[in-house]
């Protein structure tokens, strides 16, 4: 059973005005999602990092959608909204998928994933295949062809893990666009307060400190299991790439081999755009993928 939760001044930074907040108590902890519309389901998956939340990447276009379906705007575990967890982010983020779809009773959504959470929606979408439609990624899906990795972005964000100051989440924050006056006081001040909670910033660190970067890198070249970008094939969604041409966390060079292997998959690139393409040019891209979205809904 779900419930309506009213936001506490001060508990929950950067979540609206509380109205949409709504709890499901699942047996990994309550987890808290965004609900707003109706008609079709339609799931949001957040992307990682400091004071990160569902509310944050999307509540700005969240009512041009809830026009058209039932909008679900998943806080992950670990970042401070829903309870925290013991496990590594993304694997707990992939449980909070199945978790919201159970505990709702939804069969088959379509997904908006922003960053890791694209990384979530597009492996959830091969592990699950009978429960995703259509499926739209906002960049951070792909591989680093021409550049190295870690990019830019993803430098200042370990440097942030690593010595959690206001300046240093000023850098990173300003990584993430291409217009620097996106990054307000507001802003920053939402972001601090949530990235340095004590529990959240432990789970960060689970994915971006240097002890966490350098185990991945070593952890992928030792193993013999295939890469995640080696399994693109398998996604069986029909998949809508949208991605910044000026992302610096993940550069454009990585939308190549999902736009090359995923079977039916079309790529929007914005201009004048970073990391964060549904804040950064709302109108072009509830455009695109609404238009996405919508199309032959017949034939879904």
């Amino acid at each position: 059973m779900t419930t309506d939760v009213r936001q506490e001044p001060g508990l929950l930074p950067g979540l609206g005005d509380g109205s949409t907040l709504r709890e499901l108590p699942t047996e990994h902890g309550t987890l808290r999602y965004h609900e707003a519309g109706e008609g079709p389901p339609l799931v949001f998956l957040h992307g990682s990092g400091p004071g990160v939340t569902g509310w944050g990447n999307f509540g700005g276009i969240l009512p041009t959608f809830a026009k058209h379906f039932r909008c679900l705007v998943i806080e992950f575990p670990g970042f401070g909204v829903s309870d925290p967890t013991d496990l590594h982010p993304m694997p707990a983020a992939m449980q909070a998928v199945t978790d919201l779809l159970d505990g709702l009773g939804l069969d088959r959504v379509d997904i908006i994933g922003n960053s890791m959470g694209g990384m979530v929606g597009t492996l959830y979408s091969i592990s699950h295949p009978e429960r995703v439609g259509r499926l739209a990624t906002v960049g951070g899906l792909g591989l680093n062809i021409f550049g190295s990795f870690p990019a830019e972005g993803i430098n200042l964000l370990v440097a942030f893990t690593e010595d959690p100051t206001r300046e240093r989440l000023i850098q990173w924050l300003r990584s993430m666009v291409y217009d620097e006056a996106l990054v307000t006081e507001e802003l920053i001040e939402t972001r601090l307060k949530q990235a340095t909670d004590p529990k959240t910033l432990a789970s960060v660190r689970k994915m971006y400190s240097a002890a966490a970067m350098k185990a991945m890198i070593a952890a992928q070249a030792a193993s013999d299991e295939p890469p995640a970008w080696s399994m693109l094939h398998k996604v069986k969604a029909k998949t809508l790439i949208v991605w910044g041409r000026d992302d610096r966390v993940t550069p454009l060079d990585g939308a190549l081999v999902p736009m090359r292997t995923i079977p039916d998959v079309e790529l929007h690139v914005l201009p004048q755009c970073g990391h964060w393409a549904m804040i950064e040019k709302k109108e072009a891209f509830e455009s695109v993928v609404l238009g996405f979205l919508q199309r032959n809904e017949a034939a879904q």
